[in-house]
């Protein structure tokens, strides 16, 4: 058997999930708990039969919701794994914090690091034999990465997909991107207690399969498109000003407070990536694997050539090469 079809094929995506997928989500347990400043966070479990079992906790990207990764799940769970998965505020099926639900916000980032930190201490935990692996995507990446400097003994061992650990600027200088944020941002708070999007972002409105820089599967596209156009709850918008202030200063951190990592990181890199920044991520494995040997090795991230941001929304060969890497890292560390 190709090591391709360990997992769920693209081709059986044609109608939607397949039936093997839905009984299996209907075996989850969803529900939610009070984040900081008592916003409502919710989650999924799926915990296997069997006791001793370990633990993958997935901590998803902008404007993601849990109902996106319902084949992800499976196909973990299938390979032997308990799942846990959040929602992060501002998000999903968790609660907002501004009057329109479509403007990517939040107050401090260090809020979305607070709230993994107690899903993790007292959701998770109680239900682990032994300590969980984290499987971050994008935002998800800077969060948990986060989360390992404030916590540095709480995860076995990590994968970070497509981290966002510096923005993609095009041909505008990363300098003069930051200082035009900051501009903003000030101008907002004289004018306005609301926060503007930044410029260019706008309420939800998906965009066609051709424009996306997201994943080369059509299928996966047309499948979590069609999640959002069902549940217009986890409908998200671009972000805000003040949501690119925080996320600016939260990648900062992350390399100022690179030190206090000691879990073991693989880093997995989108070759055809335009969503974050390519090259703070080769940084970050550079400086991460001087200081700790057992992270990001041979100092690089794990390129998967061709492919773009969403890993695990790619065509089969880009998604299963993700998964395969990821799996064998928690393997290792186990």
């Amino acid at each position: 058997m190709s090591k391709y079809h360990l997992f769920n094929p693209e081709s059986s995506l044609e109608h939607g999930l397949p039936d093997e997928i839905t009984l299996f989500w209907q075996t989850g347990l969803f529900d939610s708990f009070l984040g900081v400043d008592d916003v409502p966070i919710h989650y999924a479990q799926f915990i296997q039969e069997k006791a001793e079992i370990p633990t993958i906790v997935i901590v998803p990207g902008r404007c993601e919701s849990y109902l996106k990764y319902q084949e992800l799940s499976y196909d973990l769970y299938r390979q032997g794994y308990n799942i846990f998965i959040i929602d992060h505020r501002g998000q999903g099926l968790s609660g907002r914090m501004l009057p329109s639900p479509n403007k990517g916000y939040v107050n401090k980032f260090q809020d979305y690091v607070d709230d993994l930190q107690y899903f993790i201490e007292n959701i998770v935990a109680p239900k682990s034999s032994v300590k969980p692996y984290l499987l971050a995507h994008s935002m998800g990446g800077a969060i948990a990465i986060r989360f390992m400097q404030d916590s540095p003994n709480a995860i076995k061992a990590a994968v970070i997909s497509s981290p966002m650990l510096g923005f993609y600027s095009g041909l505008l200088p990363k300098c003069i991107a930051k200082i035009l944020v900051a501009i903003k941002l000030k101008f907002n708070n004289i004018i306005s207690n609301t926060p503007w999007y930044f410029l260019g972002q706008k309420d939800y409105s998906p965009v066609s399969f051709q424009e996306n820089r997201l994943t080369h599967s059509k299928k996966r596209y047309q499948y979590f498109v069609d999640v959002y156009k069902k549940n217009n709850t986890i409908q998200l918008g671009g972000v805000t000003t003040h949501w690119l202030a925080q996320s600016i200063a939260a990648q900062k951190e992350i390399f100022a407070k690179i030190t206090q990592l000691k879990t073991p990181i693989l880093l997995l890199q989108a070759s055809g990536d335009i969503v974050v920044c390519q090259q703070a991520q080769s940084d970050f494995c550079q400086q991460l694997h001087t200081l700790q040997p057992q992270s990001c090795p041979h100092g690089v991230p794990v390129k998967i050539d061709n492919a773009y941001h969403e890993l695990f929304f790619e065509i089969d060969n880009h998604r299963s090469s993700a998964i395969i890497q990821s799996l064998a890292w928690f393997k290792q560390h186990n």
